[in-house]
């Protein structure tokens, strides 16, 4: 649908692993679509989140954050972060709020350089320092490149979010509603359960365990309950690993880890499909699965180039 008076286009979120990137899309949306943690590599994939309202529309896309890649897996998520920088409208480029300009900032600036795309500077995280520190902070970075604004804001409090979204509908063509207005994301559902059940494992196993976890749904299948008109879904996932010895911290003593996690998944796969789910987890081992291009498309991380 073409409204000559509606503004619309891609929005990509681009910064450091950590920065709130996924936080700052869900809070825009008013629901969860992104996994957050405070772990590295919690977004994998791109996700298209999808914000309507009577000034147009804007399709956000979250990449991975750039980091330097160790594996397979590494430089994917750096090729789709990179790559999704030359197909957008807009970049926001999110960084912390401190005047510390370390390499990998420096090196985002510098992808950042090579393109023609609007850039607008968002410093996060303003809720964690006092206001005179913000305006050292905006010093230090309106040097570094040719920044169309810099909003500073808190993705977590939701602090000057609407000002944000004000700038991002002032540097978006008039164009064309992509989206039904009622939609928040083009990802499929098993898609969302599969990073809802991931999310929760990165929140309660060990550091070096998250980075080497996938999740797989084997099956999604929809019931009706006896005795009752509510709808029942069936889910059966598997959460795959790359070492014997994390298979047994996920499943934990007695099972209780694996739990755990499949009873906080649930509670919000309930959220979000708005019936009872049954979930019921397992967990594989598949060795060094991040360097194996085929267990990586298997897995979902289908744009390997």
């Amino acid at each position: 649908m073409y409204d000559n008076n509606k503004k619309s286009g891609f929005v990509t979120l681009i910064g450091r692993p950590n920065v709130g990137k996924s936080t700052l899309m869900n809070h825009l949306i008013g629901q969860k679509i992104a996994i957050t943690s405070n772990k590295p590599q919690t977004t994998r994939n791109r996700i298209r989140a999808i914000f309507t309202d009577e000034r147009g529309q804007i399709i956000f896309v979250d990449t991975p954050g750039i980091h330097k890649a160790k594996n397979k897996l590494g430089q994917f998520m750096v090729n789709v972060a990179e790559k999704t920088l030359r197909e957008v409208d807009i970049v926001l480029w999110l960084v912390e709020p401190t005047t510390f300009i370390g390499q990998g900032e420096r090196y985002i600036a510098e992808q950042l350089s090579k393109i023609k795309t609007p850039v607008i500077l968002v410093i996060n995280k303003v809720d964690t320092v006092n206001k005179t520190e913000i305006l050292s902070v905006i010093d230090a970075y309106k040097d570094i490149l040719d920044f169309a604004e810099i909003v500073p804001v808190s993705a977590i409090k939701g602090d000057n979010t609407d000002e944000l979204l004000n700038v991002l509908f002032k540097y978006l063509p008039y164009g064309p509603i992509y989206y039904d207005e009622d939609t928040v994301t083009d990802q499929p559902e098993r898609q969302i359960v599969a990073e809802l059940i991931r999310e929760k494992a990165l929140h309660f196993l060990d550091e070096e365990i998250p980075h080497g976890i996938a999740v797989s749904i084997e099956q999604m299948v929809e019931r009706k309950k006896e005795g009752n008109n509510k709808d029942i879904i069936d889910i059966h996932a598997t959460i795959i690993c790359e070492k014997d010895s994390h298979k047994g911290i996920i499943i934990g003593k007695g099972g209780s880890m694996l739990k755990k996690i499949g009873t906080h998944a649930r509670t919000e796969i309930e959220n979000l499909l708005d019936c009872q789910v049954n979930l019921q987890l397992w967990v594989k081992v598949k060795k060094d699965w991040r360097d194996s291009d085929f267990l990586l498309k298997n897995y979902g991380f289908t744009d390997m180039e």
